[in-house]
């Protein structure tokens, strides 16, 4: 759903930010303030004027604009259902207004090489950008609000000093913002793509994606009706592409004729307008901090969202919301300030990382343009992981149903049950056990402990079960408690449980994770402190380079040539127990800060010589320990490598080197990539939030042409059939979901009604394979309406 800015800021009052000369008022100790000021005349800053004055009619809310309403750009405004509930709650005049206005409409169509796909049961509500500015002003001046249209606002330092609370709802280039910006503590974030905001006067019959690739580039339409006759048309393209076509040479009328006659088939043939349009790139605000004594941020000023999916006004309004409503309940303005931000910000961020998803889609189009074309546009539908497969087959369940045939499923089969073939091994569905350590071998030997964790994990259903990390020595492994498969005795204990999986549970393949601590080695149980080091009985450890994990840590020693050959055999002797153990496929152990993922990252590799440096130099010995390994593992098995595809922090492998590093793997023999993320340095900063890794695997399954298992906070089995149905992925990787459930995904099949090949019950539990009733439901159901004493039917 597309924002409602028409250029790079809302409507607000702007001007040459100045750094502040006072500290705000200090927060009243009522919670209704008397005397408001609202800097910004957009829907976020009248939209809490009119909530502030209808709650408390003795209030004085003055807004300041320094713009005219017809001075308002952009063209037209999208609203959820969600934001218009709110409205109709807080108040119903508003709301009616604004429904006599709106246009609504259900389809999206895509459009891409000259083939349109239409997706429907969206429900989109729109209407003209000045019409809602029109019906705010004339609520507001209803109830008595100061409009100061056409005026610069005070700065925010006075404006604290004279009244009990300040409203910035200034936009992206926030005035306020700016003059506190060693408070507020904003962060900036420009993008990749050009975008300019245009109309047509017609209107879309849906949401409408249009493709165009031309001799410079792709370029996109991104168009939606937001009235009987009108319609807002934005134009995207990466920077590079803009500049190739010559766009930073024309000026605006230019610019919109040349827009027109790309996409003139979008158009009929129509021409487009502008209103003071302009090409500018998206930026992301995020602020530390929200309020600051007297003064509070709103709207943009507070946070963006990219206009791709449609959530610029609906955030303001919803802060709007939300902070009259603090206002209304707390105590004190300060309680009031600080319940509104710890309301809105998990709402905000969730926002914004759907908002990152979907620009970063866009910005990286051409990644998908070979895709079958209704994967394409499933793709696009479910670009911000917020529409998903389970969501579009409520909304339009034909297009689900060409979408799924198309990419291959059977009738009734959900994608995450359709097959998977890795060189000789054909996996059931695409369902992986992450893996996961669970530090409970003795003297690496796994026992009774690991035979019931993993022969249970494949009775429930998944594909393939992965061990956790089983290490290749005694001095590789991370803690005592860590498998391994250095001996006789450790590869006949891993034949119990490979025996059992195959046995009990036919179908499920169970794979080995192969590694080396590393630096990371000689700590503790994790549940007895996580990368703590050992109170006694330590080993020495060894690395790439003498750098300890964390600070005051163990020194590792640099590995000589010598040892790297060791290492490396230890390793080719680990691959052949671990055949003979009749593992069906092997992962190598590339990530995490682990040894080999050591080498890989030049944060922890600091060698000069043929080991180092480059990162030809930093691949050489994980690629050599990988052919070793691959030697003397069966040709019919496959061979995955996990890799961290970031170190989520500055100067470490970047998501460019990542795709060159599965293309070195892939160039040798591996069969997929299982991508995961950090865990490589200490001082990370990883960006969580659902899927948050998936996009490393997508952009490694594209680029690099190799199968990919995506990793990372996939917790349902809905995310895995959008995942693996718009082509991210191959495969889907969970451990915490198995740890909770280990039946996991024999329950996602029995929650979908799937009921086949891909998901086969034990025979011992098919009795189990329907959900348990869970209260009566052969109670009498009424049939007579009883009447009041003294009524008579």
């Amino acid at each position: 759903m597309l924002s409602t800015r028409g250029s790079a800021a809302d409507l607000g009052a702007r001007g040459t930010a100045r750094p502040a000369t006072t500290t705000p008022h200090p927060p009243a100790a009522r919670s209704h303030p008397l005397h408001t000021a609202i800097i910004g005349g957009g829907p976020g800053g009248l939209y809490t004027a009119a909530l502030l004055k209808r709650l408390a009619p003795d209030r004085e809310v003055t807004v300041y604009e320094r713009n005219a309403l017809d001075d308002t750009f952009g063209f037209g405004v999208v609203l959820s259902d969600e934001t218009l509930g709110g409205i109709e709650h807080a108040d119903p005049a508003v709301h009616e207004a604004l429904k006599a206005h709106f246009v609504r409409w259900d389809d999206i169509d895509i459009v891409h090489r000259n083939t349109r796909h239409t997706s429907g049961g969206h429900r989109f509500a729109a209407l003209g950008r000045r019409r809602l500015l029109e019906i705010l002003h004339d609520r507001c001046r209803d109830l008595g609000v100061d409009l100061r249209l056409r005026t610069e606002a005070p700065p925010p330092d006075e404006l604290a000093r004279t009244h009990d609370l300040v409203v910035a709802a200034d936009g992206v280039h926030s005035t306020t913002r700016e003059a506190y910006r060693d408070v507020f503590r904003p962060h900036l974030t420009p993008h990749r793509c050009r975008y300019i905001w245009l109309a047509a006067d017609f209107a879309f019959d849906a949401f409408r994606f249009e493709i165009a690739e031309t001799e410079h580039g792709v370029m996109q339409l991104h168009g939606y009706p937001y009235a009987p006759d009108a319609s807002t048309v934005i134009v995207e393209m990466r920077e590079e592409v803009w500049r190739a076509a010559g766009f930073d040479e024309l000026d605006e009328t230019e610019s919109t004729a040349r827009c027109a006659k790309i996409f003139a088939d979008a158009l009929g043939g129509r021409p487009l307008r502008s209103n003071k349009s302009a090409w500018t790139t998206f930026r992301t605000v995020v602020n530390e901090r929200w309020s600051h004594g007297n003064i509070v941020l709103l709207g943009d000023a507070a946070h963006t969202a990219h206009f791709s999916i449609g959530s610029g006004t609906k955030l303001a309004v919803e802060d709007a919301l939300a902070l009259a409503a603090c206002l209304a309940e707390r105590p004190t303005l300060q309680e009031a300030l600080g319940a509104y931000e710890e309301e809105r910000r998990p709402v905000v961020a969730s926002t914004q990382r759907a908002a990152k998803a979907s620009l970063e889609w866009f910005e990286d189009l051409d990644r998908y343009l070979a895709q079958p074309p209704r994967q394409f546009a499933f793709n696009l539908l479910t670009r911000s992981r917020r529409v998903t497969h389970e969501n579009l087959r409520l909304r339009d369940p034909g297009f689900t149903d060409s979408v799924e045939r198309e990419f291959g499923c059977p009738p009734d089969t959900p994608p995450m049950f359709t097959p998977f073939r890795l060189r000789g091994l054909t996996l059931r569905n695409r369902v992986v056990v992450s893996p996961m350590d669970m530090y409970s071998a003795t003297d690496g030997v796994p026992g009774d402990f690991h035979l019931v964790h993993l022969g249970a994990r494949a009775l429930g259903g998944a594909a393939l079960v992965m061990t956790e990390m089983v290490c290749v020595s005694a001095e590789g492994r991370i803690t005592p408690g860590c498998a391994g498969l250095y001996t006789g005795r450790q590869g006949e204990a891993w034949r119990r449980i490979t025996d059992f999986v195959h046995d009990s549970a036919p179908g499920t393949a169970i794979g080995v994770q192969l590694g080396h601590s590393g630096r990371k080695g000689s700590t503790r149980l994790m549940w007895e402190g996580m990368d703590e080091p050992l109170p006694e009985g330590n080993w020495p450890l060894v690395a790439p380079s003498p750098l300890p994990y964390r600070p005051g840590g163990q020194i590792p020693r640099e590995l000589t040539r010598a040892q790297l050959t060791d290492v490396r055999e230890r390793f080719r002797a680990a691959a052949g127990r671990a055949a003979g153990a009749g593992f069906d496929l092997l992962e190598l152990h590339c990530a995490h800060g682990y040894l080999l993922s050591g080498f890989l990252s030049p944060l922890t590799n600091r060698r000069t010589d043929a080991y180092g440096g480059s990162l030809e130099g930093r691949l050489r010995f994980p690629l050599e320990v990988f052919d070793a390994v691959r030697e003397v593992w069966p040709d019919e098995r496959p061979m995955t490598v996990r890799i961290s595809a970031t170190d989520w922090a500055e100067g470490g492998t970047s998501a460019e080197e990542a795709v060159e590093i599965a293309r070195a793997f892939a160039a040798h023999g591996a069969d997929a990539i299982d991508v995961s993320t950090g865990q490589v340095v200490a001082g990370e900063r990883p960006e969580f939030g659902r899927s948050y890794q998936t996009p490393y695997a997508d952009r490694i399954r594209h680029e690099a042409g190799i199968p990919v298992i995506a990793v990372g906070a996939i917790s349902s089995w809905d995310d895995v059939n959008s995942l693996v149905l718009a082509g991210r992925t191959d495969l889907c990787a969970l451990a915490r979901p198995h740890l909770y459930d280990p039946h996991w995904t024999l329950h996602a099949a029995a929650e979908q009604g799937y009921d086949g090949p891909g998901a086969a019950w034990p025979a011992p539990y098919r009795a189990g394979s329907r959900p348990p009733r869970t209260g009566r439901t052969d109670a009498p159901k009424p049939r007579l309406t009883l009447h009041g004493p003294g009524q008579d039917g």
